[in-house]
Order: structure tokens, then C-alpha cells, then sequence
């Protein structure tokens, strides 16, 4: 059962081990609302804290045979370094599919990986079969009171940073984070309001929350590694239902220009789970008006190669970035009267394409695929109306498709 006094604890043991975290505003997202960084923690991501706190109550019979945990790749990381700090030797279960900085980072804090083919839930699963072959101490990643009570002195550092903080918004996966968050700020500030939000293609809490049962889903399909959960912990799930209250879900796209929003306002990298929060803001998810919000930046360690892709598909997301294919005469000085109008309107073109060879086409005819650089959504389509005015013809359908 997790307690104030045990929140305490964790932050008198985690003192000179986890930063505290700085919070900020952000006024380009929103008046009222603030970043708590915890992709600037030690490894990239809140989990040290309950990590390190989990271990730190272990007995010495338990570190003596090792520790094991399950991870998508922060708790990996956070039981790694701790256990390596403490003298204790880690073995980390993580899904195949887990990003290649998240592996080598957990190997390069001193623990023994072993990938395992699936999900989170594939990895837990052979975390258990290995404990118990084994005798490995298991440190769970969020269904332990010791790992909430280590996440929960977030909430103390916000409550002491914004004291008039009126809403938090807070990633959920297990929901271990959330649990220990909620609890502390709560506890001390009931009328404070404590949102969770997941990904819209993991939603186990949310569908939990609202259905008023514990569930567990067939599968879960986001970029947002970090809280691709199928089955919420049990223990959680009674913390969620009884401290927060209300749980949605953000799209992939949003997510993905809650990410290009904060590297751009905010010179910040999130990963997909850490943009949650600032994406339920800034597509109006919850009741924040005339509220000071504070989202929780749960993470910020993010494979390079995903980075990249959902740039682009932020830029997409907000109007920063569009395909157009217009159908042509194919004859001199077609593309001449396109470019001119697109420069007109004050867009880039970054690539051209002219294809010829399309089956769908006039013979005589050919198709000029067009990628730009925009401000905005009202820039698009100022650039499709006015193409449109000049007699030139949109395929509509591969358009629609890029934005």
C-alpha cells in the first residue's frame, strides 16, 4: 500500500542520485501551460526514480541473486543504472522491437539484455519464466509500491515548484507513474485535477478507466514504445480509478506534432509516450482553459531513425509540409505556370517529380508530384484554390491522403 510517508522516503534516498527536474513554461503552447522535464533525468526518463527506490529496499539475500526486470527500454535503464550503482547484477527482458539506443544504452549502464520476440507482455512473461528458473529478484516496472513511491516524488517536485498548480497531465502505460504521481498531489492538494493520457492505438487504462474494469487488450499498435501496454497493472488500476480523473487518448499524427511542437518551441526531445501530455493539450483532449497545466515529459529517449519519420509526419500534421499531384498538359510551360503560382504564395518546393508513365492518365497528358515546405493548413489550400483557379486539376484522392 503506497503512502505519503514512503513518497518521502524515496526522495531522501533518490537526493544526489535523480535530478530534480526543471519546470518551465511554455507560453508557445499555451498561456497557462508548463513542461516538467524528465527527459532531462539521468537516462533519458523518469524510471530511474522508482527504480532506484525499488532497489534500494531490497534485502541482501535478494540482491545477492540479481535483480530482473521487464522493458520497453526507460526502466531497462533506470534498473541498470541502479543496480550497477548499488552493486547489483541486472538482467533486462526487452521486446525485440525496442529501439537499438534504448538496447545499447541499457547494455552500456552494465546490464545482461536478453530481446525477446512480441510486445512488453511477450517480455514480462519470459521476465517471469526467468525468475523463476533463475532466482532473480524481480523488479517489476510499475505494480510495486517502492517503484509508484519513486515516481510519486514528481508530484512533490511540481507542488513545490508551481505551488498553484491546477492541473497535471501524465502519461500512462502500466500506470505506475501516473499511480505515484496522482497519489502525492492529491494527498496534499485534492483539488488539484490529474489527467492521464495514452496512445490511441495502446488505450488499456483508458479502456479500464472508463468501463470501470480491468481489462487487457488483444494488441496494441503505436510508435510510442513507452506505453505500449496491453495489460495495465491491478494494482494501478485501483490507484487510477480512485486518484485520477479522466484518462483519453491521442491519435499517432498527434503525437507526432506534440514532438516537432516541443523541438521547435521548446528546444526539447520527447519521445513518443513523453509527448503524450503536451498532445492532449494542444488538440484540446481535456477541460484546460483559464487552467496552469503542467505536462509531464515522461521521456526523451527516441531511436533516431523514428526521430527523423515523425518530423516529417509532424510537419505533415500541422501544415508544415505537403504532397500535391496535379494532372497536366503535358506540353512547355506547364510546370513554369505551377511554380510561379506556388511562389506567389510564398511556399518552397523541395522536390518535383514529372511521371509520364502512369496507366491512370491521358495519353497526352502527365502527372507533377510536388513536395513543399508551407506555414500552415490556410497556406495548402490557398495553393490548391488558386491552382484550381488556373485551370489546373488536383488528383484529389493522393492529396487528401497527404494531408
Amino acid at each position: 500500500m503506497l503512502t505519503m510517508e514512503m513518497i518521502r522516503e524515496a526522495q531522501e534516498r533518490l537526493r544526489g542520485v535523480a535530478r530534480v527536474t526543471p519546470l518551465n513554461g511554455a507560453k508557445t503552447l499555451g498561456r497557462n501551460v508548463y513542461m516538467k522535464a524528465e527527459n532531462l533525468q539521468l537516462t533519458g526518463a523518469f524510471k530511474l526514480r522508482g527504480a532506484y527506490n525499488k532497489l534500494c529496499t531490497l534485502t541482501e539475500e535478494e540482491r545477492a541473486r540479481g535483480v530482473i526486470a521487464c522493458s520497453a527500454g526507460n526502466h531497462a535503464q533506470g534498473v541498470a543504472l541502479s543496480a550497477t550503482r548499488l552493486g547489483i547484477r541486472s538482467v533486462i527482458c526487452m521486446p525485440a522491437g525496442a529501439p537499438i539506443s534504448k538496447v545499447e544504452a541499457t547494455k552500456n549502464y552494465g546490464a545482461k539484455v536478453v530481446l525477446v520476440p512480441g510486445t512488453y507482455d511477450d517480455a514480462a512473461a519470459e521476465a517471469d519464466r526467468l525468475a523463476a528458473q533463475e532466482g532473480y529478484t524481480f523488479a517489476h516496472p510499475f505494480n510495486d509500491p517502492y517503484v509508484m513511491a519513486g515516481q510519486g516524488t514528481i508530484g512533490l517536485e511540481i507542488l513545490d515548484q508551481l505551488p498553484d498548480v491546477d492541473a497535471v497531465i501524465v502519461p500512462i502505460g502500466g500506470g505506475g507513474l501516473i499511480s505515484g504521481v496522482a497519489f502525492a498531489i492529491k494527498s496534499l492538494r485534492p483539488e488539484v485535477k490529474v489527467y492521464g493520457v495514452q496512445a490511441a492505438g495502446a488505450p488499456s487504462m483508458e479502456h479500464a478507466f472508463h468501463d470501470h474494469k480491468y481489462e487487457t487488450l488483444d494488441h496494441v499498435d503505436t510508435f510510442a514504445d513507452g506505453i505500449a501496454v496491453k495489460t495495465p497493472g491491478e494494482t494501478t488500476y485501483e490507484m487510477v480509478s480512485q486518484y485520477v480523473d479522466d484518462v483519453v487518448t491521442v491519435s499517432e499524427d498527434e503525437i507526432a506534432a506534440a514532438i516537432l511542437a516541443l523541438m521547435e518551441n521548446q528546444k526539447l526531445v520527447a519521445e513518443g509516450a513523453g509527448a503524450t501530455p503536451v498532445a492532449a493539450a494542444l488538440f484540446n483532449k481535456l477541460p484546460l482553459a483559464g487552467k496552469k497545466t503542467v505536462c509531464l515529459i515522461s521521456g526523451g529517449n527516441i531511436d533516431v531513425n523514428i526521430l527523423s519519420r515523425v518530423i516529417t509526419r509532424g510537419m505533415v500534421m500541422s501544415g508544415r509540409k505537403t504532397n500535391l499531384m496535379i494532372a497536366l498538359e503535358d506540353k512547355p510551360g506547364q510546370l513554369s505556370l505551377v511554380s510561379d503560382i506556388v511562389s506567389a504564395c510564398g511556399a518552397n518546393v523541395v522536390s518535383v517529380h514529372h511521371d509520364r508513365s502512369d496507366a491512370n492518365m491521358a495519353i497526352t497528358g502527365c502527372f507533377l508530384k510536388l513536395e513543399l515546405e508551407t506555414r500552415d493548413a490556410a497556406q495548402i489550400k490557398e495553393i490548391e484554390d488558386k491552382l484550381t483557379a488556373a485551370g489546373f486539376k488536383l488528383v484529389s484522392d493522393q492529396t487528401a491522403a497527404q494531408h
